[in-house]
């Protein structure tokens, strides 16, 4: 672990372009031709690497993708897809099938969390909801039938650290497949370094890093990827959650400039939430000594990388926080909108928006109160400059 730094693993790679360009070719085909009908059989049966059929199974732009997060993972492999769910859902899919069940953290992506409430149901694959730093609970929760473990490092929206490794000795105890999603957390945290089985990404947040498409990969054994794309029985493969080409080079480029925007992004994310809460603000964020999984997440991370871009605050009512959010808009602090990742700020209000799947009654239980604002924390260049603007907004709607 010491020594894995997947911002080396990603600048190692090296591709050629067609024509020696130092970006490989963007593959803009759907079909691809063959001189003989045997390669075309042989290539569709999965048998002739290097070969590409058709652009659902494979194309070399999403392979090139493929083998970047791979690397930046630690993973024998990986598949890209058209979206973070289209990589969740295929993911556990392929796991579980009818009278099977999953365990699962409570406070996960409102469409991850409607997915296992309300959909996976309709399939036979039930779902148990827990406190996933109880690691009594979630062995309670454990049956016969269960097969997968979900979490998410750093959890949406409440920023609730998993301690991987600790579930990983869970899982293989139950014979369980850890599944982590790292959105949250790249390059920061290393899940399959930690013990998880696999690792997902929703692309279109930090990794692309500039608001502008919508991406997921999954990353794991090369033979559970293969399993994922096969053709008569591969969840990503049939259910076709493909990634365009033109997408993937998109992500690609960006991907290398992933370790000096997750630096600034947490730099400037500790600097805010120290003084929010030296402010008196009720703050909540991994790199400060209050969060109840700091020393936690602190054993966890990559200390190059810090604790990640993504705080909230809880100004005490939803017509507050909204509030404080038009005017921190009209005051050029960021954006009132959903997502992560992108170089200005974001700000939204979960339990009305990222996870308004959740039931009102569940996200009390959990925790997740009316006035909690959300904050994907940008790259500003002056964050001092930033606190004082946003500190202005709060005492202007007395909130400070």
């Amino acid at each position: 672990m010491n020594n894995f730094n997947p911002a080396d693993n990603i600048q190692d790679l090296q591709y050629f372009g067609e024509f020696g360009g130092v970006n490989p070719s963007i593959s803009d085909s759907s079909t691809y031709t063959f001189l003989s009908a045997k390669t075309m059989f042989d290539t569709f049966e999965g048998n002739m690497e290097g070969c590409y059929l058709y652009s659902r199974h494979s194309s070399p732009s999403n392979l090139y993708l493929d083998q970047a997060i791979a690397a930046m993972e630690g993973t024998e492999a990986a598949n890209v897809s058209a979206s973070g769910m289209g990589a969740i859902t295929p993911t556990l899919l392929q796991l579980c099938s009818a009278g099977d069940h999953v365990v699962s953290s409570r406070t996960i992506y409102g469409g991850t969390y409607a997915f296992l409430k309300n959909f996976a149901p309709r399939l036979g694959i039930s779902t148990t909801f827990v406190d996933i730093t109880k690691l009594d609970a979630i062995e309670a929760a454990i049956t016969p039938n269960s097969k997968v473990l979900y979490c998410e490092t750093v959890s949406n929206p409440l920023l609730e650290v998993a301690d991987i490794a600790s579930l990983s000795i869970l899982a293989k105890k139950h014979q369980l497949t850890l599944v982590v999603d790292n959105t949250f957390s790249p390059l920061s945290v290393a899940p399959a370094k930690l013990g998880a089985d696999i690792v997902i990404h929703s692309l279109t947040k930090y990794i692309n890093g500039s608001s502008d498409t919508v991406g997921g990969v999954t990353c794991a054994s090369r033979a559970f990827i293969d399993s994922l794309k096969n053709v008569n029985t591969g969840a990503s493969m049939l259910l076709g959650p493909t990634m365009d080409s033109l997408r993937s080079a998109s992500v690609m480029k960006n991907l290398r400039t992933l370790h000096i925007r997750m630096k600034q992004h947490s730099y400037n994310a500790q600097y805010l939430a120290e003084r929010f809460e030296k402010d008196g603000l009720k703050t909540v964020y991994p790199g400060l000594a209050s969060h109840p999984s700091h020393e936690i997440y602190k054993k966890m991370i990559n200390p190059e990388y810090g604790f990640g871009g993504m705080m909230t605050i809880d100004v005490g009512s939803l017509d507050k926080a909204n509030a404080l959010m038009e005017k921190m808009q009209d005051c050029n602090l960021g954006y009132l909108a959903v997502s992560l990742g992108f170089y200005k700020t974001l700000f939204s209000a979960p339990g009305t928006s990222t996870s308004s799947e959740i039931p009102l009654e569940e996200q009390a239980e959990m925790g997740l109160t009316d006035g909690l604002i959300r904050f994907s924390i940008g790259l500003d260049h002056n964050i001092e400059r930033t606190y004082q603007s946003m500190k202005a907004c709060m005492i202007a709607m007395e909130i400070l």
